[in-house]
């Protein structure tokens, strides 16, 4: 599996910047796709994810209403629109990628996420 994360960069409080993420090379017949992030001296967290073949999504509390995820499901590539940023989003972003679950939510759990990419550097200068 494969995924390929670009669109970081160095931004001001206040600024906009997309992210997105390829997936390739898996077999999953639907998935669920997201980014987690970890900033300098922190832990990983969840920010958000989307599934396939339905409309969920899940936010993180710190994004909901800044940061919207969407999908294009042709491509296998899903966006992240992060709007009025801070510098508290500075951090690395991680793509993630998981098989699909009808029967359960999108998990916000780092130890359910099977598939990681590189990650991609967002910095949030005030």
């Amino acid at each position: 599996v494969q995924l390929q994360a670009s669109g970081g960069g160095l931004v001001q409080a206040g600024d906009s910047l997309r992210l997105s993420c390829a997936a390739s090379g898996h077999t999953f017949s639907s998935w669920i796709m997201g980014w987690f992030r970890q900033a300098p001296g922190k832990e990983r967290e969840f920010v958000a994810a989307i599934r396939q073949t339905r409309t969920g999504v899940r936010y993180s509390d710190s994004v909901k209403g800044r940061f919207t995820i969407s999908k294009d499901n042709a491509k296998n590539t899903v966006y992240l629109q992060m709007d009025s940023l801070k510098p508290e989003d500075t951090a690395v972003y991680y793509c993630i990628l998981k098989p699909e679950n009808l029967m359960r939510p999108i998990s916000t759990n780092i130890n359910d996420y099977t598939d990681w990419g590189q990650g991609t550097l967002v910095t949030v200068s005030s």
